[in-house]
């Protein structure tokens, strides 16, 4: 494992954000460096919806703010003094997208599961995850990626980053 090649879990929560401006002002000064944004897509439910016509505007919507949060990401990363050329983007798709197929997709099942997956394919040395702060019923009944991730992660470095108080 590369500790020096960091992959940062980016869901485009506030939490997610202030765990990429941490990353950046952490290894700025780093030389060789190199961080990957990492997106899960997540759709609504077709069934969820009076026709698929609704459900494919829904998911054009949510695809396009994802896209443009992850942008956002990777200029905060640059702005914090990374070089463009030591930002990647890896966006996985759901499987169930209605826009495209892709060879590598996510079945929804366990974002810490795909975010574990993409870490060992690419031989990150370090996670980066922003938490956001939900109460122990709330992680019990829905889980919690980062307890996922610190349940099973085991062969290099996690950084877990709290949300700011107010």
């Amino acid at each position: 494992m590369n500790i020096y090649n960091i992959l940062v879990a980016f869901d485009s929560s506030q939490p997610s954000f202030e765990a990429v401006e941490y990353t950046a002002k952490m290894i700025r000064s780093i030389p060789d460096v190199l961080v990957t944004l990492l997106f899960v897509e997540r759709l609504p439910d077709k069934d969820l919806f009076e026709s698929e016509a609704l459900w494919r505007a829904e998911c054009a919507e949510l695809v396009a703010d994802y896209k443009r949060k992850l942008a956002k990401a990777r200029s905060l990363l640059a702005n914090n003094g990374i070089h463009e050329n030591a930002i990647n983007e890896e966006y996985l798709i759901s499987c169930s997208s209605p826009f495209e197929d892709a060879k590598v997709c996510t079945t929804g099942d366990s974002i810490a599961e795909d975010i574990l997956a993409i870490q060992k394919e690419g031989n990150h040395g370090t996670i980066v995850i922003g938490r956001r702060g939900i109460s122990k019923e709330e992680e019990f009944l829905f889980g919690s990626v980062s307890s996922e991730l610190l349940r099973r992660f085991t062969e290099c470095a996690l950084w877990v980053i709290n949300s700011k108080c107010d």
